[in-house]
């Protein structure tokens, strides 16, 4: 993939301070659920630049290869906990909002295992890497993983 543009060198500043604050949302609910998260809308999302990223952040939190592989089928494997198939409905849910995805019963589910705040926490990390996905996607960037801390770091 060629990138079409670099948002780091085009817009220091908004990058910098999307990323600052991508990075207080991610760091609200526990790591391994976001891992999951991201990389469950990362799927929808066709993003590889996101999973790539992403797979390797969930290793490194911790997270089993088998729930990693298993991630795309969720709902069939009972390896996640309800929990974490909240979450993950929901962000199926949001991320598929223009389908009308079973918003309601994600939401109950969500309301059944979230707090209020952890709610809009969680909606805000969705948010996010959806956002991220449409960045890498629409101007086709590739990060290594090790590369892109340093270089998101010197748009500060």
């Amino acid at each position: 993939m060629t990138a079409k543009l670099n948002p780091y060198a085009a817009a220091p500043q908004l990058m910098k301070q999307w990323t600052d604050v991508s990075q207080a949302i991610a760091a609200s609910l526990e790591p391994q659920l976001i891992e999951l998260v991201k990389i469950r809308a990362s799927q929808i999302n066709g993003c590889a630049n996101c999973l790539n990223m992403h797979t390797i952040e969930a290793r490194e939190q911790g997270e089993s290869e088998q729930r990693i592989y298993l991630l795309s089928a969720w709902r069939e494997a009972p390896c996640y906990s309800e929990r974490e198939r909240a979450a993950l409905g929901w962000t199926d849910a949001l991320t598929r909002l223009s389908e009308g995805h079973m918003h309601e019963a994600a939401h109950a589910a969500l309301d059944a295992h979230f707090t209020k705040e952890e709610q809009v926490k969680l909606t805000l990390m969705i948010n996010v890497i959806n956002g991220w996905n449409r960045l890498a996607v629409g101007f086709g960037l590739w990060f290594e993983p090790s590369a892109a801390k340093p270089l998101q770091q010197a748009a500060g």
